[in-house]
């Protein structure tokens, strides 16, 4: 990692994209990153001061003022060299991404490949920015409907995908002629620091004007800067519910754009007709990867009540065989949670669960003794409950999982949509009715339907987001680069007369 990261003992500063300058105020605050693999102190950080902050808008301003010139091939053609940067330090950037964060190792090294992705997928992008010709109602004219950049582009991402999501935004957004500045969480400021060496010399090397990749460190109030900031014409901000309402009222009290991916309350509906040698591995996979910290983990297993008891021993056997320690070594499944605040909610989750009547089928507790000297390592539950309960229809970033019965289809549907949250959801049977079903306009009611794999794992070619309390944003795939371009309607008169649409007449 020292090829790419400034010492860790040192503080290190956020600032602009060439990776050389990055600004600070001298004296500024900083925030210890600590791992939550062994408690140890990784790096200190700086945090950007107001001034700091309205700096890095200034240059970013005026970097977009070059780079939307720059033609869309051109752009995709550098972020396919920073493609390749991340490919070179894959290994490093995953194995700081897992100890920094947390998640295992093979989840680390995929985050980065997730980024080598977006890039594959924006390079070919940046040639099919399209739009549409239509036909005129007037003789003599033809419209047409182009894409332009929206200029700076806030990122808010948060600690469970440290560098992944930035990755989603900034590469779309880059090909699309727009300007990044980035605030990481707070939680993981060093793997956001290693992002932007890996991509400065390739920034370098094409002589991209400073402040087309910018990064900003801070906690809410920097958040709250770009929410605020009619300069930024979109935040697309990753977090908590809580969160994205309050940068949603912010950026539309401005009427600014806002591209949001929150919550999830995840869950896989485990039909009588389902082959259970595929459906058990997703669902613990779903359940306690990332330590249970994904948006897309699964939260909910509702399963028809003639398979229940079966589904329910195979789970308790499956979760016996999970191995939980350093992320580090590939041995373990599981690693530990964030911090102490997640250990805090997973207690006090523990707590209403059985307050609220559960039965726990696999135990929780806290893990403790060599190897587990940070307090960050949980043991992954699976708890009897009903879906109506408070509790179950929050989301915990934490690996509990609560398994539910149903007795028809319709029913299963309905309970999987009774809750505030729409991401991902999933139902693993060989029926093709159902399988229909659950696709059709009276099924999911997420953003993510999946048939026969679980509800974690998204690939980079689909479009990615939820619905409802899940924020309605779309990141990633399909025709999500539109969030990050404004949209123009042209109409050209060759002709000789000018005609009024509607058949008004207006006469001189």
């Amino acid at each position: 990692m020292q090829s790419i990261l400034p010492l860790p003992t040192q503080p290190v500063k956020p600032g602009t994209s060439t990776g050389q300058n990055f600004w600070h105020s001298e004296g500024a605050k900083v925030i210890d990153s600590y791992s939550p693999a062994d408690g140890k102190l990784i790096a200190r950080v700086n945090i950007s001061t107001r001034d700091d902050y309205d700096r890095v808008v200034d240059v970013a301003h005026a970097a977009f003022t070059e780079w939307r010139l720059v033609p869309a091939p051109r752009r995709g053609e550098i972020v396919r060299q920073m493609g390749d940067q991340f490919r070179r330090y894959k290994r490093e950037l995953g194995t700081l991404v897992s100890y920094e964060m947390g998640k295992s190792l093979q989840e680390g090294l995929g985050e980065v490949q997730e980024i080598i992705d977006i890039c594959d997928f924006a390079v070919g992008q940046s040639r099919q920015l399209y739009g549409l010709s239509m036909h005129s109602e007037r003789p003599a004219h033809r419209m047409l409907e182009q894409w332009h950049p929206l200029g700076i582009v806030g990122i808010i991402s948060a600690f469970n995908f440290p560098v992944a999501v930035w990755s989603w935004n900034a590469m779309l957004a880059w090909v699309c002629g727009d300007v990044c500045i980035w605030k990481p969480s707070e939680k993981t400021p060093l793997t956001a620091l290693a992002c932007q060496q890996i991509i400065g010399e390739v920034l370098r090397n094409n002589e991209v004007p400073e402040g087309v990749s910018c990064l900003i460190t801070g906690g809410r109030d920097a958040g709250e800067w770009l929410s605020l900031d009619p300069r930024v014409a979109l935040v697309s901000a990753t977090g908590s519910t809580r969160m994205g309402k309050t940068v949603a009222e912010a950026v539309a009290g401005r009427l600014g754009k806002s591209l949001l991916e929150l919550g999830g309350n995840n869950a896989i509906i485990v039909s009588e007709h389902a082959d259970l040698d595929l459906a058990i591995p997703a669902i613990v996979f779903g359940a306690v990867g990332t330590a249970g910290q994904r948006c897309t983990s699964t939260r909910r297993i509702i399963v028809q009540e003639s398979i229940y008891d079966d589904v329910k021993s195979r789970l308790k056997k499956a979760y016996t065989q999970l191995r939980i320690g350093n992320p580090l070594d590939e041995s373990f499944h599981v690693g530990p949670v964030i911090d102490q605040a997640a250990v805090n909610s997973y207690q006090s989750t523990i707590g209403e669960i059985r307050e609220s009547g559960g039965t726990f089928v696999v135990e929780p507790g806290l893990l403790e003794g060599p190897g587990f000297e940070s307090g960050c390592y949980v043991r992954p539950c699976i708890a009897e409950a009903e879906n109506h309960w408070p509790i179950v229809q929050r989301e915990t970033f934490a690996p509990i999982l609560y398994l539910l019965r149903y007795s028809t289809l319709d029913n299963a549907i309905a309970q999987q949509n009774n809750v505030p949250q729409g991401l991902s959801s999933a139902i693993f049977t060989l029926n093709m009715r159902e399988a229909e079903r659950f696709l059709s306009v009276v099924g999911s009611d997420c953003g993510i339907a999946n048939v026969n794999i679980g509800t974690s794992g998204a690939e980079i070619g689909g479009a990615f987001g939820g619905e409802k309390e899940t924020g309605g944003g779309r990141e990633s795939g399909s025709d999500a680069w539109k969030a990050y371009m404004r949209r123009q309607t042209n109409t050209i008169n060759y002709g000789t007369t000018m005609p009024l649409a509607q058949g008004i007449t207006f006469e001189l």
